[in-house]
């Protein structure tokens, strides 16, 4: 392992990961069941074709990282050490990585899809694009499993000083070809994310510009949601993502410690230890995104929000209308009760 000293021994994640996945593991696994029961629902809406498989990609690649959560837990709850084969090492890692790039290429894709939904309405309403959805969801599959065949194919495990089993905290390249290789795929990858984010934004700004210009033409409803659409995508991705980007090249240096030439950085130990905890810190943010995508699904159409809020209400009536049955039966039989009391004492 690459980990020199203290640097790995964030204690405080020994306790936080723990309790946070453990959470995140409850409400995503159930947010993200209802999301694909109200898609399923909804698979007959023609208006809805393109978006709703972008929705219903991303929902899937919550889930598996959502199932991989109970290994994560149990390995931070054991202070860091993984009991597991290495195989479900790589094979858990993986999962995090993939669903954090599916997640920023599916939000980009929704993002583009509301763009061009609201520039050209007409040709929206009146076409189907499911082949265009379904041709984008296998290029951003393929591409997030391709960037994370190094972390499937190679050792996930390793022990430190201590004889702990430690899962992806260390590199195992020893030479500093290796590391640069290594720091050079990080960075590819730190510049798409960028690349995305800026798209996002720009989407989602002409998208609540266009509404407002037009706020004439339009209801007040549309331009709140429209700012609604705008701070749900743009603040998932401030949350999730960028902490953990605009970290992760530093971090990667610090990890590496390339000995010469490109990628050499002399930090000293309190400027490694503060890289290493907010890194830990991102971590935990970036498993937020699994539990707020399904506000983005809300923001994102009105067909979907439209039938949460007809099923919460159709629900919430039917849950009075079966507690005013019980009511009115437990009044009636307190009636039969009494009269039949009553009459048996006047019997007597």
């Amino acid at each position: 392992s690459l980990y020199r000293g203290s640097f790995h021994k964030c204690q405080f994640r020994y306790v936080l990961f723990p309790v946070a996945y453990g959470i995140i593991f409850i409400l995503g696994l159930f947010a993200n069941l209802y999301v694909l029961f109200v898609l399923q629902s909804l698979r007959e809406a023609k208006a809805m074709g393109e978006i709703r498989i972008y929705m219903t990609n991303l929902t899937i690649a919550d889930l598996l990282f959502v199932c991989a959560l109970p290994f994560w837990v149990g390995y931070y709850s054991r202070h860091g050490n993984w009991v597991y084969t290495d195989f479900m090492c790589r094979l858990t890692g993986s999962l995090f990585f993939i669903n954090t790039y599916c997640s920023i290429l599916f939000l980009g894709a929704i993002s583009v899809n509301r763009y061009w939904a609201v520039t050209r309405p007409l040709d929206a309403a009146s076409s189907d694009h499911r082949r265009r959805g379904i041709i984008v969801c296998i290029v951003i599959w393929a591409l997030t499993v391709a960037m994370a065949v190094p972390f499937l194919v190679s050792p996930g495990t390793n022990t430190d000083e201590n004889n702990n089993t430690r899962c992806f905290e260390g590199y195992q390249s020893e030479t500093d070809v290796q590391k640069k290789t290594v720091a050079a795929f990080h960075f590819a990858i730190i510049a798409m994310f960028f690349v995305i984010f800026f798209l996002v934004v720009v989407c989602n700004s002409l998208i609540s510009h266009r509404t407002m210009s037009s706020a004439a033409q339009r209801p007040r409803g549309v331009k709140r949601r429209a700012l609604q659409m705008l701070l749900a995508v743009v603040g998932v991705f401030s949350l999730c993502f960028l902490p953990h980007h605009v970290i992760q090249g530093f971090w990667t240096l610090a990890v590496l410690q390339i000995k010469n030439g490109w990628g050499h950085v002399d930090w000293d130990q309190d400027t490694l230890q503060m890289l290493n905890d907010a890194h830990q810190i991102t971590l935990l943010l970036m498993g937020l995104n699994c539990i707020l995508d399904p506000v983005v699904y809300f923001f994102a159409t009105r067909k979907f929000r439209r039938f949460i809020v007809s099923h919460i209400k159709s629900r919430s009536f039917a849950s009075r209308r079966t507690h005013k049955n019980m009511y009115n039966s437990i009044v009636t039989l307190l009636s039969i009760l009494k009269n039949n009391w009553c009459n048996n004492r006047h019997i007597i």
